[in-house]
């Protein structure tokens, strides 16, 4: 049976849902945009950012309505300039979205034998720097045994159109980074200037899975399907989405054997360059899920081609 359990400290609220064996569980901070710190999975640590400092990482935050950056926070939509806060420093971008950093609040739960599932709510007033629409978001995590769902819902509630991308920053757990794997099938990578703002599409020709060992990443990649799979040596992941465009940016961080793996439907800067932009319409919704699912341990983990 699936349990949940709601809790202050240090001022933050947080909710885990968790099976009654201990097989798996997922942490929440309500306060810090619905991100996820801690998730277990099938027995397997997934994510465990619980020392990390959420203002430095961002760690497995919602990213929305822009994905990444936005070149010195400013962007041009419907004949008007936007001018957003800067808060990628010294690059002087804009950063990771507008909900990172709100309480989005506990709407629903769902216990059952078989999975647990919430839903968090926020509304936004259009009192935004920079990007002054209403909308409602919704934020719905499902955890099984082996899997977690996590799927965002926008409605426009405000009187225009507006432009979007949506993202999530989650960081993965690896007993040993060097020798992980990620497969995932894409022909193109994107190039990036010094405040790591897109220059142009270059083509991507690598064939066999690639092993993280020592890199230093900060990528993105165009996706050719909706799949990425991250290999261990004690667990397999695969990640898919519901989305018709995917983007996917990967980043090696300080904190040792931990990668972030993003899925993405835009680009950074995606409100300039409009790679996979957006428009939501007044009255309309716009809904993504990103599946996180463990597979078996025992599978085979050989490195060859993926592209192919």
């Amino acid at each position: 049976m699936y349990k949940q359990t709601t809790y202050k400290k240090e001022g933050l609220e947080y909710i885990e849902l968790f099976d009654s064996n201990g097989f798996s569980k997922v942490k929440i901070s309500v306060d810090q945009g619905a991100s996820v710190l801690n998730l277990k999975l099938d027995n397997a640590q997934v994510i465990d950012m619980d020392s990390s400092s959420y203002e430095d990482t961002y760690a497995s935050s919602i990213l929305f309505p822009f994905a990444n950056r936005v070149k010195n926070g400013t962007y041009k939509h419907n004949n008007k300039t936007y001018q957003l806060d800067c808060n990628d420093m010294p690059r002087n971008n804009a950063l990771h979205g507008l909900v990172y950093n709100k309480r989005i609040a506990v709407k629903t739960t769902e216990l059952t034998a078989d999975f647990g599932l919430v839903t968090l709510h926020y509304s936004n007033d259009g009192a935004s720097i920079g990007f002054p629409f209403t909308y409602e978001l919704l934020v719905t995590y499902k955890l099984k045994n082996n899997a977690l769902t996590v799927t965002v819902k926008v409605e426009n509630t405000d009187s225009s159109f507006f432009p979007f991308t949506l993202g999530w920053h989650p960081y993965f757990k690896s007993e040993d980074l060097y020798n992980s794997y990620l497969r995932f099938k894409s022909t193109k990578k994107l190039k990036f200037d010094n405040q790591l703002i897109p220059l142009d599409i270059e083509a991507y020709t690598q064939t066999e899975a690639l092993q993280i060992k020592d890199s230093k990443l900060d990528d993105c990649y165009i996706l050719s399907d909706n799949e990425v799979e991250f290999v261990t040596p004690t667990y397999n992941m695969k990640i898919s989405t519901t989305s018709i465009d995917n983007f996917l940016q990967l980043y090696t961080p300080e904190k040792r054997n931990t990668i972030a793996i993003e899925p993405m439907t835009g680009v950074s800067d995606s409100l300039n360059n409009k790679i996979g932009l957006q428009i939501l319409d007044v009255g309309k919704t716009y809904e993504v899920s990103w599946n996180i699912i463990i597979e078996n341990l025992t599978k085979n983990m050989n490195t060859k081609g993926y592209n192919s």
